[in-house]
């Protein structure tokens, strides 16, 4: 799995993507990542990358020559008479408060590329002419506007990762977390198994599986209805199920009812 990321602040994706279980991955083979800065094909001697913006307005523009130069260093295509702007196997997203919010599907689908691309905009975004010929897809983390792409490309980089094979150490792991089967992942405890009065949940301490593995279905799906109703609705519960939630809620510490 490669990464190529195009920004003008290759240091904010280092620092961020060579720590912990994303900076393993990278030292262990298991991902690569490369940072192209996007101010090595400036237009000028000045390292000029940006302009005012035609038809008025505030703030500068990312010209579109710096950025396709740099994305043609991300593909291996410099200096190549003919150019292929959709490579086979390489996507190219453009981290843009305009496109598909990020979720767990999607993170999957990337997660099947051998090679992604992500390009960071910044001050007042990107000239749209390079955006229509290189990129595959623009992709949000939330709706809301950030200073430049660097935070949500680092996050989508360490969202794939943990679906590349051998960067968890237990690859099983995350099929249990929250969004990989629709719903949260239920609560999860540790020792001490009193604290400040609380107690863990009597039937984790049991030693029975089967009924801990019922127990934190339910869990879950609780957790779900209560913080992301949105999921809870989307989930095909059988009538029997419905049943088991309430009187899981019913006879829980914390019930609905």
């Amino acid at each position: 799995m490669r990464f190529s990321v195009l920004t003008l602040f290759p240091e904010l994706i280092e620092t961020v993507a060579r720590t912990s279980i994303t900076g393993r991955a990278i030292k262990n083979g298991r991902i690569e990542l490369e940072t192209i800065q996007i101010r090595d094909f400036a237009v000028n001697a000045y390292g000029q990358v940006d302009d005012s913006l035609y038809g008025g307005g505030t703030g500068m523009l990312l010209r579109p020559e710096p950025v396709y130069q740099a994305w043609l260093a991300a593909t291996g295509q410099a200096g190549l008479s003919e150019v292929t702007h959709h490579p086979e196997k390489t996507r190219t997203i453009f981290l843009s408060p305009k496109g598909r919010v990020l979720n767990q599907t999607i993170v999957e689908e990337l997660a099947a590329c051998p090679h992604v691309i992500l390009i960071c905009g910044h001050y007042e975004g990107i000239d749209q002419r390079v955006l229509d010929t290189v990129v595959d897809e623009d992709l949000s983390i939330g709706d809301y506007v950030l200073t430049g792409g660097e935070i949500a490309a680092t996050v989508l980089i360490d969202a794939i990762s943990r679906l590349v094979p051998g960067v968890l150490p237990d690859q099983s792991a995350h099929e249990q977390e929250s969004h990989s089967l629709g719903r949260l992942e239920h609560p999860q405890y540790t020792r001490p198994a009193t604290w400040m009065g609380q107690n863990v949940p009597e039937i984790l301490l049991s030693g029975h599986q089967a009924k801990i593995d019922r127990f934190q279905y339910l869990a879950s799906l609780k957790d779900t209805l209560v913080k992301r109703p949105d999921l809870f609705n989307q989930l095909q519960l059988s009538a029997a199920e419905y049943q088991e939630l309430i009187e899981f809620t019913c006879q829980d510490q914390n019930p609905l009812v």
